[in-house]
């Protein structure tokens, strides 16, 4: 049976699809046959006529999947908005639905797969249907990971996530804090607070333009089990 795990964010370009990337990338260095997926994408990069999902295109390119970065998504819109509001646009609807079906499918061709959302945990899919982020997350029943910056702000924006996810009844396997440093005071008092607000563990922390994930394999593959 495929493992999986869900990377989502405490907001918007906080560093879902670099982390992911990275994940992706480990897990396949270590061994594991290791898939991507992302449920929906706004604001796909026309080029030579042809819509991109360029964060699609980004992790396939990190982690040296041999896919094309358009068999990675479900939903691609070319506006770049909520996906909600882009699905809107081009007369799209989201439905979770064929998000299920779309995953079911490409989770058969891998050991384990790092799916992807969109936005913060919050995210609207659907509004006319009342879908959002943990509505597609419970659908395809995984755990989550969240991507949160190591920057001011942060200690209140991961607990409201944690928190949120939890009255979902969504289990967080980990935080990752993105743009640390090490030596900066700042940083490392916002991992300490966020471990001791939250009470989930910061697996990792990813400095600017790493370009490696630093995390031991055993913690890595705890991620991805079902409990």
């Amino acid at each position: 049976m495929t493992k999986g795990i869900f990377v989502t964010a405490t907001g918007t370009d906080v560093g879902k699809t670099y982390v992911s990337a990275l994940l992706v990338k480990k897990m396949r260095e270590i061994g594991y046959n290791c898939g991507y997926y992302k449920p929906a994408l706004s604001g796909a990069e026309l080029i030579s006529g042809k819509l991109i999902p360029g964060d699609c295109r980004y992790v396939v390119k990190t982690a040296r999947l041999e896919v094309p970065p358009e068999k990675c998504v479900s939903y691609m819109f070319k506006p770049a908005v909520s996906p909600h509001l882009a699905a809107q646009l081009e007369n799209n609807p989201i439905k979770v639905d064929k998000i299920a079906s779309d995953f079911a499918s490409i989770k058969n061709q891998y050991e384990y797969i790092v799916t992807e959302g969109a936005g913060g945990i919050v995210c609207p899919f659907n509004i006319e249907e009342n879908i959002l982020l943990p509505d597609v997350i419970k659908a395809l029943n995984l755990n989550i990971l969240i991507v949160a910056s190591a920057l001011l702000g942060t200690i209140n924006s991961t607990v409201l996530t944690v928190e949120y996810a939890k009255q979902r009844g969504l289990k967080v396997k980990g935080i990752i804090l993105n743009n640390y440093n090490p030596d900066d005071i700042m940083h490392t008092d916002n991992k300490k607070c966020v471990e001791l607000l939250t009470g989930i563990p910061v697996i990792a922390t990813v400095e600017q333009n790493q370009q490696d994930l630093a995390i031991d394999n055993t913690v890595l593959e705890k991620v991805f089990k079902e409990v």
